[in-house]
């Protein structure tokens, strides 16, 4: 889950240098793609904070990494898959970051982690 996590948030700083590169170079960056690039880093870096606690212990960010893990990636894919509301090659390092984000759903919602974390009685 640790890797998978750490993949998507190197996805996403990849995103954020490349938007700050073009906007550099004088190329349309536009807000909307300034604020999906904010929210994936954001989500990243909050990911990363949820597995690191939920590595610790803290049975209530592993329950928050696993609405995350499903959320995130669903809510990437669906509003990157606009036709025309993103350049392709945006789109496709957002879907790609998202990706990535599967294998830690798969994990952190499996029996294994949920025994781990059982609901307290």
């Amino acid at each position: 889950m640790k890797k998978s996590v750490a993949a998507y948030g190197a996805l996403s700083v990849a995103v954020l240098i490349a938007v700050v590169i073009l906007f550099l170079l004088g190329d349309e960056v536009t807000s909307f793609m300034w604020g999906r690039t904010a929210g994936m880093f954001a989500s990243a870096a909050v990911a990363h904070w949820f597995t690191v606690l939920a590595a610790r212990g803290a049975r209530w960010a592993y329950v928050r990494m696993r609405i995350i893990s499903v959320v995130v990636p669903i809510a990437i894919i669906g509003i990157d898959s606009i036709p025309g509301a993103l350049p392709l090659w945006f789109a496709a390092m957002q879907i790609a970051g998202a990706v990535t984000l599967v294998p830690a759903a798969f994990i952190v919602n499996g029996p294994r982690l949920r025994a781990a974390f059982p609901k307290s009685q």
